[in-house]
């Protein structure tokens, strides 16, 4: 068992903490020194490998953690992910190293859920155009859609695309989804019919996005995708930006193929001012906010410092990823 006094944390997240201090006042007190992100954005390799040497554990952001910024790792024996999601990780790299990777698996799938569902209601009503002539004096009468008879379609039913299912639940429309390992029992219970992904595509009016970043998922939203989902329908994505080849997106909205999209990530974040994307009317944008809850970050946090922990006691993690 390692002596925690003994140990140096680096925490990147800049939300950790903010909603609960508990989890950087318990860090504090139970290592002996804890260094923070000096910026106000996730760190690039040269920025991760800097702070990196003396440190024994890493509550990883969105960090870009690849082989040249964990070169530096002298002591490092864990990095506990504030998320799910470790494309940003070279796992083989860190398995040379004997670093473990952990996740918070979980922790922020209501809140990702929830800005699903309020992203597909402000594409139905135009929420945000309607507030933006309202404030400049306008008093248009905008043709909504109601969710009511309509088909939406989950890509990926996981733990968020699941919390989607049950929260859309109530709206009496059909529910339809895709995923190669799917929960039949969850599906029968919230009434959302399993089909192979062609038919989810061919079928939703709204399309939202639960799948995580893969090599063969690497943008799986091209030009061929968009072409067999169903004329004037919706996309949404709150996964991740990667996934969409956002050129094909911009010809399907200009060309009248969907109507609209609404997207909570980009490819490159924070998204160029030449990204065409920011450009269209049709298309809803927010800053990669779906997890920026007070739930999320506390849970994310919790046990984001819970893994860290453990592996500096010389304990096994409760959610270890392989490399």
């Amino acid at each position: 068992m390692s002596d925690l006094k003994s140990c140096r944390v680096l925490v990147t997240p800049t939300s950790y903490g903010k909603s609960d201090p508990r989890l950087k006042t318990e860090l504090e007190e139970q290592v002996g020194e804890v260094i923070y992100n000096p910026t106000n954005r996730p760190l690039s390799s040269a920025e991760v490998a800097a702070l990196l040497p003396g440190c024994d554990g890493y509550i990883a952001g969105l960090d870009n953690i690849d082989r040249a910024a964990l070169a530096s790792a002298d002591r490092l024996k864990v990095i506990s992910r504030y998320g799910v999601g470790v494309d940003k990780v070279d796992l083989q790299a860190a398995h040379e190293k004997g670093i473990l990777v952990t996740i918070t698996p979980g922790a922020n799938s209501v809140s990702v859920a929830e800005l699903t569902v309020a992203l597909i209601l402000s594409l139905a009503r135009h929420i945000p155009n309607a507030c933006t002539a309202t404030r400049s004096g306008e008093w248009p009468r905008l043709n909504g859609l109601t969710l009511e008879g309509k088909c939406v379609g989950l890509l990926g039913f996981g733990a968020i695309g699941k919390q989607v299912a049950r929260r859309l639940a109530g709206f009496n429309c059909r529910i339809v989804a895709y995923d190669p390992l799917p929960d039949s029992d969850y599906a029968h219970h919230y009434g959302v019919d399993l089909l192979p992904q062609d038919k989810v595509l061919a079928e939703a009016d709204f399309l939202s996005l639960h799948l995580p970043l893969l090599p063969e998922s690497r943008e799986l939203v091209n030009a061929a995708f968009l072409g067999k989902m169903k004329k004037g329908a919706f996309l949404v994505n709150t996964a991740r930006g990667e996934l969409i080849d956002e050129t094909a997106l911009v010809e399907a909205v200009q060309s009248g193929w969907l109507r609209g999209a609404a997207l909570d990530v980009f490819a490159h974040e924070p998204p160029g001012k030449d990204n065409l994307l920011l450009s269209l009317p049709q298309v809803i944008v927010t800053p990669h906010c779906a997890s920026h809850t007070d739930g999320a970050m506390d849970r994310m946090g919790r046990i984001a410092l819970e893994e860290c922990l453990a592996v500096l006691r010389g304990e096994l993690p409760l959610y270890p990823v392989s490399g």
